[in-house]
């Protein structure tokens, strides 16, 4: 059964559409959201490559498809045939495109096509019942294979970001620290110029304060 349906931009992972009635009937729904979107943010980053891949998370299992810069996922239970989650995706991408393709890369605020929802509802109703004529047609179809497509665990997705980003904190750190590493150096050459140099500027100009009073006053 599908529990889960969201939208988002790939590019910055700006969440563009949900269905709303999603996750009511679901214990734990919050933290799955947290992780739909921490798996938008690793896509923004280049982090996935692959354009469609399952991703196994507890007793559920996220599906994605990425297409035209919008990445749409679903979770379903992991017994629900992976065929119909991605011709459902497949679905909500055909007819998101057909309405919205020219607003994608101009919204500004998360969740700016939320009256799509009305849309993904309807889809889903079609597609919870697996034993419907029409959902085992789609199941026949040899036309629309699956199993090429990739399926992992979410703590192997999620750690590779977790990782990554660890990596890219450490050397923002690392390059902040060799900056001020820098900037003390450069204090420190300049106190030691003054203390090799002031002694010398002093006897200076004492000599030239003297010259001065002597070619004044005599």
């Amino acid at each position: 059964m599908v529990k889960m349906t969201m939208l988002a931009r790939v590019t910055d992972g700006l969440p563009l559409a949900e269905g709303l009635d999603d996750g009511r009937d679901l214990k734990d729904a919050e933290i799955y959201k947290q992780q739909a979107k921490a798996l938008f943010k690793n896509l923004s980053k280049g982090q996935n490559e692959a354009s469609r891949m399952s991703i196994e998370t507890g007793p559920y299992i996220f599906h994605y498809i990425i297409e035209g810069r919008v990445c749409y996922l679903t979770m379903c239970d992991r017994s629900y045939p992976k065929k119909l989650a991605f011709q459902y995706l497949e679905d909500l991408r055909n007819e998101f495109e057909r309405v919205n393709a020219a607003q994608i890369e101009t919204a500004a605020r998360p969740y700016a096509f939320i009256k799509f929802d009305t849309f993904i509802q309807k889809t889903k109703k079609l597609y919870q019942d697996t034993r419907t004529q029409r959902n085992i047609a789609k199941l026949n179809d040899e036309l629309y294979e699956v199993h090429q497509i990739m399926t992992r665990n979410v703590q192997e997705v999620l750690g590779v970001g977790e990782k990554l980003d660890q990596v890219s904190q450490m050397s923002s750190r690392l390059t902040s620290e060799s900056r001020i590493y820098a900037e003390k150096a450069k204090d420190l050459n300049r106190q030691a110029l003054i203390r090799k140099w002031a002694p010398v500027a002093i006897v200076l100009g004492v000599v030239f304060l003297l010259f001065w009073v002597k070619t004044k006053f005599w």
